[in-house]
C-alpha cells in the first residue's frame, strides 16, 4: 500500500476515533432516576450520590470513610434497592475468615464428594461495612475479587459479576479496634468519599421521614443490571482528547515528583481517573472529557492512594488533598 494512503487512512480513522461520542438522552434519565431514588432516602448529599454514580458506571469500586451513624451503610442499600442487581451485605468482625467471605468445600456424605458452597461476595453488590474491623488476612481475600473480578479457590477460578460493585465502609483508623488497610487495597477503590454530616433543614426531614420506619424500605428498583451493564460499556466510548490525557499524566507525575510526597500515584490510579471523567461526563450528558472533570475527581480518586511524608492516619488524606489543589493550581490547563 502506498504510504500516502496508508498514512490518510490512518489519519482518518484516527479523526473518526475522536469524534464526540453521541449521548443517548434515555442513559442521562436512566442515569438521573437513579440519583434521585438514591437521594430520596440519603437527604442533603447529592454530591456524595454523584461520586457513587460516578464509581459504579466506571466499574470502580468505592471506599466510604466516616464516623458511625451517619448513612454510610444507607447509601449501599439505596443503592441496592434502586438496582435490579443481587446485594449482599458483609459485617466486617475481627474473627471473620476468608472463608466466610469466599466459600468454603463442604463434603457430601450422599455423593462422596466436596461440593462448593459460595459465599455472600458471590453478588453483584457488595456492601462490605466496617472493612476495618477485620484482619489484614481477611481483608486481602478481597484483593483478587475487587481487581479481576473473580476468586480462585480450591484450584478453580470462578467469575464474579458483571456487574460487580463492592461498596465498603469505615471508620476513622483512631477508633477502637480497627485495623488500617493496606496500600494495595486502598488503591483497588476507585474512588474515596466522606459522607459528612447533614445540613440542619435536612436532619429535620431525616427525622420527619423516619416516623414511618425506613425511607429505605419503600425504595423501587429504576435499572435493570442489563441496562447498568449497557451504560458502563458506553463510558468506554466517551472521548478523551489526547491533550486531556497528557493533563492527567502531568497531574500523576507531579505526585511522584513531589518532595512532600513518600509513595505517588500509581498506574492504576491513573486508569481510575481517567475513566471516572469519562463516568462523569456521559452523567453530564457530554461524548468528551474537559479538564474540569479531571480536577473535579482528581481528590477523590488520588487523595487515598498518594503518602504524604509530614502525616499518618486520617490526618494523612487530608494533607493529600491539600498537595493534590496545590499541584491542581500550577499545571497549565488545555483548553
Amino acid at each position: 500500500m502506498n504510504i500516502a494512503v496508508k498514512d490518510a487512512m490512518e489519519s482518518r480513522e484516527k479523526k473518526q476515533m475522536m469524534q464526540p461520542f453521541e449521548v443517548d438522552s434515555g442513559v442521562i434519565d436512566s442515569i438521573n432516576r437513579v440519583c434521585e431514588n438514591v437521594s430520596s432516602a440519603l437527604l442533603g448529599k447529592s454530591e456524595v450520590v454523584q461520586l457513587a454514580m460516578v464509581a459504579l458506571l466506571a466499574e470502580g469500586h468505592l471506599l466510604v470513610e466516616d464516623v458511625p451513624g451517619i448513612g454510610k451503610t444507607l447509601l449501599a442499600r439505596s443503592i441496592a434497592k434502586s438496582l435490579s442487581c443481587s446485594f449482599n451485605r458483609i459485617q466486617f468482625t475481627p474473627d471473620l475468615l476468608p472463608s466466610d467471605l469466599l466459600g468454603t468445600s463442604v463434603f457430601q456424605q450422599s455423593t462422596g464428594a466436596f461440593v462448593f458452597q459460595p459465599g455472600p461476595i458471590f453478588s453483584q453488590i457488595i456492601l462490605a461495612d466496617e472493612i476495618n474491623r477485620s484482619s489484614p488476612r481477611t481483608q486481602s481475600a478481597l484483593l483478587e475479587a475487587m481487581s479481576d473480578r473473580q476468586v480462585s479457590i480450591d484450584g478453580k477460578t470462578r467469575l464474579l459479576g458483571p456487574p460487580f460493585f463492592v461498596l465498603a465502609t469505615q471508620n476513622p483508623r483512631e477508633f477502637e479496634g480497627t485495623y488500617p488497610l493496606p496500600e494495595s487495597q486502598m488503591d483497588r477503590f476507585m474512588i474515596r468519599l466522606s459522607v459528612g454530616y447533614p445540613d440542619r433543614a435536612s436532619e429535620k426531614k431525616i427525622l420527619v421521614g423516619h416516623r414511618n420506619g425506613e425511607p429505605v424500605d419503600a425504595l423501587k428498583s429504576v435499572l435493570s443490571s442489563e441496562d447498568l451493564v449497557a451504560i458502563q460499556g458506553m463510558v468506554c466510548k466517551v472521548t478523551v482528547e489526547d491533550s486531556i490525557a497528557d493533563y492527567l499524566l502531568d497531574l500523576i507525575e507531579a505526585t511522584r515528583r513531589h518532595p512532600d510526597i513518600l509513595l505517588g500515584a500509581s498506574t492504576r490510579s491513573a486508569l481510575g481517573l481517567y475513566r471516572a471523567s469519562q463516568a462523569i461526563a456521559l452523567m453530564r450528558g457530554r461524548g468528551f472529557v474537559v479538564p474540569d472533570d479531571v480536577k473535579n475527581l482528581a481528590k477523590h480518586v488520588l487523595a487515598h492512594r498518594i503518602m504524604p511524608r509530614s502525616a499518618g492516619g486520617s490526618g494523612a488524606i487530608r494533607v493529600a488533598e491539600q498537595i493534590l489543589g496545590d499541584i491542581l493550581d500550577r499545571l497549565v490547563v488545555p483548553e
